[in-house]
């Protein structure tokens, strides 16, 4: 989906203006197809170099984490960069360009699955949480359906915003979101709830994990009693504070599982448990099985994901 809504607005701009306004190509480490993560492969060339002659070149990625190692691409950005082209990263992309040592200094974004990923691994960057970021010649956004809004202001700029808005329209894309929208459902939406002081409450649990704020902390920040947070909790959420608060660390604790390489010592520590032991249990309490387990499965998953893709490569 990131890599369509990426390129596809530049298709449609060549054969709205019935002449070549841009070139798209495709690259890899290996020229080959490439298969996406759905059913479809991508025809690559090499990985540029310098005196590639590229004005942009985006880095998509899906997957995790583990999976973006990848010494040749971030030796290509590096090389690609030094001549002025613009970099810029697609869902997962922004955390190679992290990696590649090209967003030092640089407002950025990821998609919101990956942030606390690289907030662990590059604890010198934040992202922002906005749909897309446009920072001089850095270009990030946060997958799945955002690359339409960053590639129709990017048109805009070159094109003018009439033209633009007849590439969006093209695509039934009518409402184009502003680059600082957000990349989720409202937390209000998310958790089902929406009395002010409870949103307040639950949006400073998501901000305090490491170190997490007491009942009575959370209280002033809402202007509330203690008391009335424990029966706001009851009443909306069917838990008490403490089961509330410890179950937003251990979503987060889960995406550190399935997102970053961190031990399980270190998840325990980023998401406030006092060690590894009372992480484990309070996590098998919640989902059914340990820290470790939960880590095996997804790597499983994801292994299984790269053998079909290589299954379906080999029968063609």
């Amino acid at each position: 989906m990131s890599f369509a809504a990426a390129s596809e607005p530049f298709r449609a701009a060549n054969l709205i203006a019935g002449r070549p306004l841009y070139e798209i190509c495709a690259f890899a480490e290996t020229p080959a197809a490439v298969p996406s993560s759905g059913t479809a492969t991508v025809p690559a060339a090499a990985l540029p170099a310098r005196g590639s002659g590229l004005d942009t070149l985006f880095v998509c990625a899906g997957g995790s984490p583990e999976d973006w190692h990848r010494p040749a691409v971030h030796a290509a950005l590096r090389a690609v960069a030094s001549e002025g082209v613009s970099i810029g990263g697609i869902s997962g992309g922004p955390y190679v360009l992290a990696a590649a040592g090209l967003l030092a200094g640089r407002r950025f974004t990821i998609h919101w699955e990956h942030a606390p990923a690289l907030r662990e691994a590059f604890p010198d960057l934040m992202p922002e949480q906005a749909r897309f970021v446009i920072d001089r010649d850095r270009l990030t956004c946060g997958g799945g359906v955002a690359p339409l809004d960053m590639m129709h202001a990017l048109i805009a700029a070159r094109m003018g915003a009439d033209f633009a808005r007849r590439v969006s329209d093209w695509f039934l894309h009518a409402d184009v979101g502003e680059a600082a929208g957000p990349q989720r459902a409202s937390l209000a939406e998310r958790y089902g709830v929406h009395h002010p002081a409870l949103v307040t409450v639950l949006a400073a649990m998501e901000a305090n994990i490491e170190t997490p704020l007491s009942r009575a902390a959370m209280a002033r920040l809402a202007g509330v009693s203690p008391r009335h947070v424990d029966r706001l909790f009851a009443q909306h959420r069917a838990m008490s504070f403490s089961e509330a608060y410890r179950r937003v660390r251990l979503d987060h604790a889960k995406r550190l599982l399935h997102e970053s390489p961190l031990r399980l010592a270190e998840i325990a520590y980023a998401t406030g448990f006092s060690s590894a032991g009372h992480f484990s249990r309070s996590f098998r309490a919640a989902y059914g099985s340990s820290p470790s387990e939960a880590r095996r499965r997804r790597g499983s998953l994801s292994e299984m994901g790269r053998v079909v893709a290589q299954d379906r490569a080999d029968d063609r």
